[in-house]
C-alpha cells in the first residue's frame, strides 16, 4: 500500500529479537515507503542521519507530549510542507525503552514532534495496555494515516488492511496459546482484556507498547 509519507521504524533490539507480535515489522511489510532501523541510539546511524539532514525531507518524530504538534488540530499543513517529503520516525519499543532511545539520540530530540487524537481504543487483545490512548505501532500508524488523509497530506486507500492483519496475527497467537501440544508457548490461554488487572509499576511499563498518542498522553 503506497503512501506519500515515508515511515522510519526505529526498532529497539529487544523488539527485533524477542517479540512474537512484532507489529512494527508487520506494518513495514505493508508499507513499501518505509524502513526499519534497529538500535538504541541513532546519532551514529548514517542512514537515519542522512534522512534527517536532507533538506528535501520534512522529518518529524511521532511522540506525544505538551510540546508535540497535534496533527488532528491542523498543526501541519500542505503549504508548510511545501515540496518537501514528509518522513515520520516512530520508536518501536516499550515506553521505558523508547524513552531511553530518545534520551541517547539528541538529533531525535531536536526533531519536531507530532501526535494525534486517538479515535479508537487499542484492539490489542494479547497484550495489556496501561491506559487508554496507548496503541501498538501498527495501530498508531493506522490512525496516523487516517489523520494525514483528513488533513490532505496523504492518501490511505486500504484502511482495513493493517487492522485485518493485526487481527489475524492475534488470532494465530491465541490459537497457539490454547493448543496444549505447544507446551513451551504459554502456560495457559489468553484471558479476555476485561478480566485482566491493569499493569502496575515498572513491570507494566515494560509490557506496554510505546506509541500511546492520545491527546492526553
Amino acid at each position: 500500500m503506497a503512501t506519500r509519507t515515508n515511515f522510519m521504524f526505529l526498532m529497539h533490539p529487544k523488539e527485533f529479537k524477542q517479540e512474537k507480535a512484532a507489529t512494527g515489522r508487520l506494518t513495514h511489510l505493508c508499507l513499501p515507503n518505509s524502513a526499519i532501523h534497529v538500535g538504541i541510539e541513532f546519532d551514529r546511524n548514517e542512514a537515519v542521519q542522512e534522512i534527517i539532514a536532507d533538506p528535501k525531507n520534512f522529518a518529524v518524530l511521532l511522540y506525544p507530549g505538551t510540546h508535540a504538534r497535534n496533527l488532528s488540530e491542523g498543526a501541519l499543513t500542505a503549504a508548510e510542507l511545501g515540496k518537501r517529503q514528509l518522513v515520520v520516525l516512530l520508536l518501536d519499543a516499550t515506553w521505558s525503552c523508547a524513552r531511553k532511545m530518545l534520551r541517547l539520540s539528541p538529533t531525535l530530540q531536536r526533531l519536531p514532534r507530532v501526535m494525534f487524537n486517538a479515535t479508537a481504543r487499542s484492539r490489542y487483545v494479547i497484550k495489556q495496555q496501561p491506559q487508554d490512548g496507548c496503541l501498538s505501532t501498527l495501530e498508531a500508524t493506522h490512525q496516523l494515516l487516517q489523520t494525514l488523509e483528513r488533513a490532505g497530506l496523504d492518501t490511505y486507500p486500504l484502511p482495513a488492511q493493517l487492522l485485518a492483519l493485526f487481527d489475524r496475527m492475534q488470532e494465530f497467537q491465541m490459537r497457539c496459546a490454547a493448543d496444549p501440544a505447544r507446551s513451551g508457548y504459554r502456560r495457559q490461554p489468553y484471558s479476555a482484556p476485561g478480566e485482566r488487572s491493569a499493569p502496575q509499576g515498572k513491570s507494566g511499563a515494560r509490557r506496554s507498547r510505546y506509541l500511546g498518542v492520545s491527546s492526553s498522553a
